[in-house]
Parts: C-alpha cells; sequence; structure tokens
C-alpha cells in the first residue's frame, strides 16, 4: 500500500493573510486567488493525471492547525485514505478528527511525534481542477 504519494498543500499562519498573498504576487509572481495558489503538476506513475499542492495562507488567530503554537501545516496527497487511517490506528498514530468528505476529496488530521497537526488528502483532482478554474475566471 502506498501511504504519502507527494505534497498536497502547505499552510502557514500569519497576521494579515490578503497581505502576505499580495506580497508574495508582487515579490515572487504567484498567481493568487482569494485561497492562495495551487501549482498544477503531473503525477509520475501517470504522465496524463495531473495533480496540484495548494498554498495558503491562514489568519494567526486561527484553529484549523490544532494547537494555537503551530504556524505552519503540511498535507499530504494520499491513494487511499480510508485503508491508511486503518493502517495508522494499528500502528498508535493519533487520529485527530474524523474523515471529512467533499467533492474535491476525504480529508482527515493525524499527530506526529511531537503533537504537530498534519493533514492527509485523498484527492479528486478531476473536481478540485475544476474548483480551481471556477474561482480564477
Amino acid at each position: 500500500m502506498k501511504r504519502v504519494t507527494s505534497v498536497g498543500g502547505i499552510f502557514f499562519k500569519c497576521k494579515d493573510p490578503e497581505a502576505q498573498m499580495d506580497w508574495y504576487a508582487t515579490h515572487l509572481g504567484i498567481v493568487m486567488d482569494k485561497y492562495g495558489t495551487s501549482f498544477q503538476w503531473r503525477q509520475a506513475d501517470d504522465k496524463e493525471k495531473k495533480g496540484h499542492t495548494a498554498w495558503s495562507a491562514f489568519k494567526d488567530d486561527t484553529d484549523y492547525f490544532g494547537h494555537p503554537s503551530q504556524q505552519y501545516m503540511i498535507n499530504y496527497r494520499v491513494e487511499n485514505l480510508e485503508l491508511l487511517v486503518e493502517q495508522l490506528k494499528k500502528e498508535g498514530v493519533t487520529i485527530a478528527d474524523e474523515i471529512a468528505e467533499f467533492e474535491y476529496g476525504k480529508f482527515i488530521h493525524i499527530l506526529d511525534l511531537e503533537g504537530n497537526r498534519v493533514e492527509l488528502w485523498e484527492a479528486n483532482d478531476d473536481v478540485y481542477e475544476k474548483m480551481l478554474n471556477a474561482v480564477t475566471k
């Protein structure tokens, strides 16, 4: 069973997410929408399939990352979230919540060895790409 297949997203806290996104757009040329950006790439196992890595700035008081001291959260793409969660439970990994399912994929949060919240995402890339195209038009 494959576990992590790539990085699905990089999320960080800041005082002013809009100003941060403007800074990255101005100085690094990253095209942004209201959520941040999404970098598109081709999957290694199947060059015809696209994948995406999200990049988002969050308000510094968000509780989405779990503990308030956690400044960053990495989202990892996985192939079969339910199977992986069952395996992680057997291995004693702390599962922070339940699997949440949306049309663009399934998500769950786990805690690493030091208690950092990590997000796992089984992506539905076709739907996710349609959503991105709708937001950027």
